[in-house]
């Protein structure tokens, strides 16, 4: 049976991070929401979303299919309803379509908006749902010691050097691991470190938290909980409640905290994020279907980047900043909260970062991770820039 994940209204309220991707290929805790189900069902999963992206991300229909909302993460009773479902059966709860079972023929036209000749199944349980981009270091905590019971059941971890310092138990070390002189502290939550990756010396690291596969910390780290670096990352300074969802960079000294950062980001050195107001209020969100800032109900909220997005060294970030994709942001001064996609400037002011320069970075960004920038990208980054034309008022 194929596992369909697909993107419902959320994924624009998950603007700028799902611009690029879909929504199940967010991540949170140690996984991303695809492979967290893939983990449960034990295969492969595809994807159904937008049709720019869908070339990148294709939907795999088979002669028996079931379609999971992708914004919505797993969990055991979830997982169980699911399983009962019975071909052309809709689970919902609270006017949620969480998932349906569907015949190859009707799985080929399955439609969001026209499902009412399916038989509801009402859903009674609990589950997290992604409807903004705060969510993901909000309920970071949780998803990783959820992944990390996933990952780690039934199996023997690794050792680390006696160089270190282990307070705690739930330590879960994978093959390649290379840590010195470091402390790991898991009284308050797991740490999973992933599969070749290095924490360097003078490193001190407070669970949760997941430092996953070919992924460093440099020396002199202090890392909080409820923080993930994804896969092929190199981080250094201070970071507290942040998601990284992998292949970027914060090499240096530097705040990131209440943070969700995306792929193939680059943040200068010294550069810090505020994470709280000055007068201790709620922190507002800039929200792209609305145009205007949301409240978030959060006191503390810091930055949120999308993927291809850089900025200079010294870049200081104000609370609750949102910086869309491929913006590149330098220069003295508290850039505004809202940085546009495309944007090229700071606090002095911005232009359009022009697609024929950002693909020239692009290609060396890819290049030095042993990747190809090819056509495929350049065609989403395409569309998003004419997408996003509009919001880009300088």
């Amino acid at each position: 049976m194929a596992v369909i994940l697909f993107d419902d209204q959320s994924r624009e309220s998950l603007f700028p991070l799902t611009f690029t991707r879909p929504v199940a290929d967010l991540r949170i805790g140690i996984l991303t929401i695809s492979k967290k189900w893939e983990h449960y069902f034990q295969q492969e999963s595809s994807y159904l979303t937008k049709d720019y992206l869908q070339i990148k991300y294709p939907t795999l229909i088979q002669a028996q299919n079931i379609f999971i909302n992708g914004s919505v993460l797993p969990n055991k009773s979830l997982l169980e309803a699911i399983d009962a479902l019975k071909e052309a059966e809709l689970l919902i709860k609270d006017d949620i379509i969480l998932a349906i079972k569907l015949a190859e023929t009707d799985a080929k036209t399955f439609n969001l908006h026209d499902l009412g000749k399916y038989a509801k199944v009402n859903f009674e349980g609990a589950f997290t749902k992604l409807a903004y981009p705060e969510d993901i270091f909000k309920y970071n905590d949780q998803e990783i010691r959820a992944d990390f019971d996933l990952l780690t059941k039934n199996r023997t971890s690794a050792t680390l050097s006696n160089t270190n310092t282990i307070i705690g138990e739930r330590i879960f070390i994978e093959e390649g691991v290379e840590a010195e002189c470091s402390s790991f502290n898991t009284k308050n939550g797991p740490i999973y470190l992933g599969k070749n990756a290095q924490v360097w010396e003078g490193t001190h690291i407070r669970g949760s938290f997941a430092l996953c596969h070919d992924s460093q910390v440099k020396m002199g780290g202090k890392i909080y909980g409820g923080t993930t670096i994804g896969p092929y990352c190199r981080v250094g300074g201070e970071i507290n409640n942040a998601v990284i969802w992998g292949r970027s960079s914060k090499g240096h000294d530097g705040y990131l905290g209440n943070a969700v950062v995306g792929e193939w980001c680059n943040i200068g050195a010294d550069s810090n994020n505020s994470n709280l107001k000055n007068n201790y209020d709620e922190v507002k969100l800039w929200d792209y279907n609305s145009q205007r800032f949301r409240k978030t109900g959060l006191q503390f909220c810091g930055l949120i980047m999308a993927d291809h997005a850089k900025c200079g060294i010294n870049t200081m970030f104000n609370t609750g900043t949102v910086v869309g994709v491929s913006a590149n942001v330098f220069g003295a001064g508290f850039p505004r909260n809202f940085v546009p996609d495309f944007a090229w400037g700071g606090a002095h002011g911005f232009e359009v970062y022009q697609l024929k320069k950002m693909f020239i970075t692009a290609e060396e960004v890819f290049k030095r991770r042993d990747h190809i920038f090819n056509d495929v990208e350049k065609d989403i980054l395409t569309h998003i820039f004419n997408y996003t034309e509009a919001y880009r008022r300088f």
